[in-house]
Parts: structure tokens; sequence; C-alpha cells
């Protein structure tokens, strides 16, 4: 039923359950609830049962009404429930019960009023540009210290996607749901948390199958991504280039192809002119043809780039002129220490995946002599395989380098275990057999001894990316390392 009185949908059931038709329709929006009420009738005694507060919460009414009926078909006892703004006792709803109809004295249009202008206040003088609200939330079935880590990191990426993050939840579990990843339950508390917060946004650290997304979606109608998309998303903002760009598309679109569903149909933006095949062919049908085509059509034209970049590299070969690429884990430092070292003024920040596109300088020694070094972007930990895929061709630039200046974060909390993703990824792309080293940024913020134990420990070099004076044991190291002579120094350690 909705606010003005009139009957929306009937629903008939047996004595245990009913089956809530698609009420996507109605409204829904941050501090606002669906305009809707659930009136039905119990015929056992029973109080509002758990499963009517999660279709309370789930659906967003207005509210949730039982009406108990004896077997006679006489009304007695009614409850009903409505959902709370966010409070100090946690409380998610409130549930109130009257004896009969005589004594349902209650105003529920002020109700549903005054609920709605409390959750909308919680949106207000958050933020002065309008942003995303997003939960984070995150699945484990190993200890519980380890997933806040990874949540630590997810908000960075959320905040570097300009997102804001009102709260997380942690769910341990035995064993993923293959419908919804977890429990329903769990479910309901965050579509509450949601409602209480302003939240339209559920992220999800751990990687959801398509049947996953579709499933969510379906019982929470918020919008679900998982930490894969908001990378994606991430990297579609950043990118500049016009490969930059044609990569992230082509990443974007090998995620969107198995999670493609019958609601996705602005799919016309992606290209034009295309023949049907008949008219039996379906939306669906069509949006994932035109993706494919789309997929073949950048694949085409990255194969023309990868070919220019071959010729560059030829030229540069027979030049003889040494490369160096600094590899590491975003926002580690790499685009300040390309910018220290060449007097350049690469984009740099401290948002994750601050610089994208691979950027190249010269890098002068003494002795005239001269190297080209490049910034690469950023790895991290679960990289989506559609960008590792996509950005091959832009990475096969490491296969060319004589040597690579691993920068890890020496500050980080997550240090080993940062320095093992970049390895492994290093190793995934054959390029281990490409002498490295390890430079340990940031140790400005460290005292001079922990510094020194630090780089010992880890056998790397101490340097502080934005002081030149930092530098001067790597760049004696980089040319002992490149132009090997009785003249180079062995060690700067």
């Amino acid at each position: 039923m909705t606010r003005k009185g009139k009957v929306a949908c009937v629903v008939v059931g047996d004595n245990k359950h009913i089956w809530i038709p698609d009420i996507s329709s109605y409204r829904l929006g941050p501090g606002r609830l669906k305009g809707l009420r659930c009136i039905h009738t119990h015929l056992n005694g029973e109080p509002l049962s758990r499963e009517d507060l999660a279709d309370l919460v789930l659906l967003g009414l207005d509210l949730m009404v039982c009406i108990q009926v004896d077997d006679k078909g006489i009304p007695g006892p009614i409850s009903f429930a409505n959902i709370l703004p966010d409070n100090r006792d946690g409380k998610g709803w409130i549930v109130n019960r009257v004896p009969d109809i005589g004594q349902l004295n209650v105003d529920f249009s002020e109700i549903i009023q005054s609920l709605e202008d409390e959750l909308a206040r919680t949106r207000v003088g958050l933020s002065l540009e309008e942003k995303e609200r997003a939960l984070l939330v995150g699945v484990t079935t190993g200890p519980g210290w380890q997933e806040e880590e990874f949540l630590d990191e997810l908000e960075d990426l959320a905040v570097s996607d300009n997102i804001e993050v009102v709260g997380r939840i942690v769910q341990h579990i035995n064993r993923a749901d293959p419908r919804f990843l977890i429990r329903k339950g769990k479910l309901s508390e965050l579509a509450l948390r949601c409602l209480q917060t302003g939240s339209n946004l559920l992220i999800f650290d751990h990687e959801l199958t398509p049947a996953q997304v579709k499933s969510l979606t379906d019982f929470t109608e918020l919008k679900i991504i998982d930490r894969s998309q908001l990378i994606l998303d991430i990297f579609a903002r950043r990118a500049v280039t016009k490969e930059g760009k044609i990569q992230v598309e082509l990443a974007q679109l090998k995620y969107l192809l198995p999670r493609l569903a019958t609601k996705n149909t602005a799919m016309s933006r992606l290209t034009g002119g295309i023949g049907g095949r008949g008219p039996g062919e379906t939306k669906l049908e069509i949006n994932r043809r035109r993706v494919r085509e789309r997929i073949a059509r950048l694949n085409r034209e990255l194969k023309e780039i990868k070919q220019q970049r071959g010729q560059r590299r030829r030229l540069r070969n027979e030049r003889r002129i040494p490369v160096i690429s600094i590899v590491g884990y975003t926002n580690a430092g790499k685009s300040t220490l390309l910018n220290t070292l060449t007097s350049s003024s690469v984009g740099v920040g401290s948002r994750l995946f601050e610089t994208l596109d691979p950027s190249s300088r010269r890098l002068r020694f003494p002795r005239e002599r001269e190297a080209i070094i490049t910034d690469t972007v950023g790895f991290i930990r679960n990289l989506p395989k559609s960008l590792m895929e996509a950005f091959a061709a832009t990475l096969e630039e490491l296969n060319d380098a004589d040597l690579l200046l691993h920068v890890v974060d020496a500050i980080s909390p997550r240090l080993e275990e940062q320095i093992h993703t970049v390895e492994e990824i290093l190793v995934n792309l054959d390029l281990k057999r490409i002498p490295a080293l390890l430079l340990l940024n940031k140790t400005d913020l460290l005292n001079p001894e922990e510094a020194i134990t630090l780089s010992k420990k880890m056998g790397g070099i101490a340097i502080s990316a934005p002081y030149p004076s930092s530098l001067l044991k790597l760049t004696k190291r980089i040319e002992a390392l490149i132009w090997p002579g009785p003249s180079s120094i062995p060690s700067a350690y």
C-alpha cells in the first residue's frame, strides 16, 4: 500500500511465506524510503518474524505490518515495525503492538516523514561536493586483523576514486555463500547501515562472481561493486594518453562481458552502425555482440601501438642507450623519484594510482653518460587479471630494461607484503632475470638508526625521493651496475 492509501499489489501466499513481487520501480534513494507499506496476516498468533524484518530493511519499506487472524477469520492484535535512524544503542528498527485495530491510534504519515527527515540529515554538511557514499565489506576465512588491513587499502582506493567511505563491516565465514558470498542476516545489516548513513554503494574487497553481483543487487537494490571494478574505475579516471585510455576500456569491457544482464541496455554508446542478425535477436545478445566487436577493435588498435613501440625500442637499442625502469607498489613514490633524478615535473600525489600512463626521461651521469629511465604504473595486491592482460603491451617495456629500481614505502605497515606482491608480479612477467635494486623510500620519516637497520635487514638502499642529497649513493650504484669497470664503485649500501 502506498502512502496515499492506494493498494499497490495484492500477494497471496501460504501460512508461512509470501513472495513479494518486483517493486524496483518505486522510489528509493539516500534519505528516502520506498513509499510502500507491507500489510499481511499471521495465522498462528506469532509476532513479526525475522524474515519480515529482513524484508523491511532490504526493501526499504515504510512499514512492515502483520495482523493476527484467528481460525474464524477475526482480526486480532496488530504488530508494526519501522526502521530507526542511526542511534547510540545500535538498534535497526522498532516493533510496536496493539491489541486490536480499535486501539491503533498512530499517525503513520508523521512517523515516516520524521524518519525520512532524520535519514536525510545524515547527508547534510558532510561534503561540499556530491560524492558517492560507500560501505566497505570484508569477508574472510582467516584472522580478522588481516582483513582490517585489507580494508585499509580498500578505503585508500575508494578515497582515490573520490568516494566518501562512511563505514566498514567484516564478516568471518567458514565457507562462502555461492549466492550472496555473505550470510543473508549480514546482508540485512548492510542494507540497514546504508539506509541509516545515506550510502548508496557497497564495495566488496572480495571479487564477486556475476551471479553474486546480480543476487546482491536484486536483494538490496543498492549499487554493488568489488575491488577489481573499483580499480578499473580509478584507472578510467586517470588515463590520459590514447594508449592508456584504450587499455582501460579494454579491461573494463573484458570485466563487463560475463556480467552483462538483461537490465544493462545502455550499451549503444560503445559502437554504432552495427548490422542486426535478425528481428529475433534479444537486447542482451546485441549488448554482448557490441562488446565483443569493441574488444576486437581495441585489440587491433593496441597491436598497432605495440608495433610503433617496437620500432622506437629498436632505434634506442641501435644507439645503445641503457634503460632503467622504476617499479613498485602503488603510492610508494616512484614518480617523485623520477622527478628528482631527472628534474622533471611528472604529476605526483598521495593517492593510489596517481600516475597511470608511463613516463620516460633521460637520466644524465658524469663522464657524458646517459640512460632512459621510465616510471611504470604501480602494482597492487590481487591486480585484476583483465588489467594485467590489457597492460601487457605497456609492461613489455620492462623486458628491455637493463636495471629495475624497486621502490617500496619504508614506513608502510605492510612493507614486506608489498615487496612480495611486486616480486610475484615480476615473476609472472618473467622479469626476475633483470638485475634490480631495492629502494627503501621515505626513510626521512624514520630515525637514522631505524633506517640503517631496515636497510641491512631488507638488503636495500635507504632514500628519500624528494631530496637529491639522499640519492647520491643510488646514482653511484646505478652507474656501477650499468657501466661496470675498474673506476666504478662496487657498492652503495
